[in-house]
């Protein structure tokens, strides 16, 4: 049985973590939500990739814990390779990655979400935070890294370290969610429908998506490199797009004194 659904509409690629009932990973998750990762990488259909759960309770309360339970220690050093290496490929493809928090996003599910580059959260849907230290344990899919970068090192360890967890609210004023919405800003809509219309936001013809997903690539790999690599990447980045049908059409479009239509190529 199949532990991701996956779906595309208008230019949205939507992988849904569905292992009730709080949409745990397990190795064969993350196996799917890889191969699902490469398809959409490759598919020049999809602009943009939206991460969710399934259900309205959880986003994903991270690995399953009774799989770990019982595993031996080679297989749980490999798992966590694996799951750090299918979240690397997420961050790095050049396609925007939205994580729609749905419901309680903790553990190992926070650490899924940070890996994407825009966190959108319904409000009152549940918890947020990495509570790994109950278990004795330390956030292994990438938390320590990516928590420290979004939120300093000061607050993350100490995040970390209580174990807290926080409303999609405080979330919000943590730095860990961009946005948080709620009756006003779903307008009648299900937030599932509203994910994905913002999503659509991001493809064309509203946006050059690959100028977005550049823009990503250059932060992503830019960032941890240093300042002079940095601006090489950003360089070449650059004239990738220069040679493209969009940025003709942009140029245009702004010559023209006309709204551009772009096709993403």
């Amino acid at each position: 049985m199949m532990k991701i659904n996956v779906s595309q509409q208008r230019g949205v690629f939507t992988i849904e973590l569905n292992d009730p009932p709080a949409n745990t990973y397990s190795y064969e998750m993350m196996r799917e939500i890889d191969q699902a990762v490469l398809n959409a990488r490759m598919d020049p259909a999809v602009h943009v990739i939206l991460l969710r759960g399934a259900g309205d309770r959880f986003f994903c309360a991270g690995a399953n814990i009774g799989m770990l339970k019982d595993a031996d220690p080679d297989f749980k050093y490999y798992f966590c390779l694996h799951a750090n290496e299918t979240l690397n490929r997420l961050e790095q493809t050049p396609k925007l990655v939205i994580a729609a928090l749905n419901g309680h996003t903790v553990g190992g599910g926070l650490e899924v979400a940070l890996a994407a580059d825009i966190r959108i959260a319904k409000k009152d849907a549940g918890k947020v935070g990495l509570p790994e230290v109950a278990l004795g344990v330390l956030p292994g899919t990438g938390g320590t890294q990516r928590l420290a970068r979004l939120v300093g090192k000061g607050r993350a360890i100490e995040m970390m370290a209580t174990g807290r967890l926080l409303s999609m609210d405080e979330a919000k004023s943590a730095g860990l969610v961009h946005e948080v919405w709620g009756e006003d800003e779903l307008k009648g809509r299900s937030f599932a429908e509203a994910v994905i219309d913002y999503a659509t936001e991001f493809t064309p013809p509203n946006k050059a998506s690959r100028a977005v997903g550049r823009m990503k690539r250059a932060v992503q790999s830019g960032v941890e490199a240093g300042f002079l690599e940095g601006l090489a990447i950003e360089r070449e980045l650059q004239q990738q797009l220069f040679l493209s049908e969009d940025a003709r059409e942009g140029l245009a479009a702004n010559l023209e004194k006309r709204k551009p239509q772009f096709k993403g190529r």
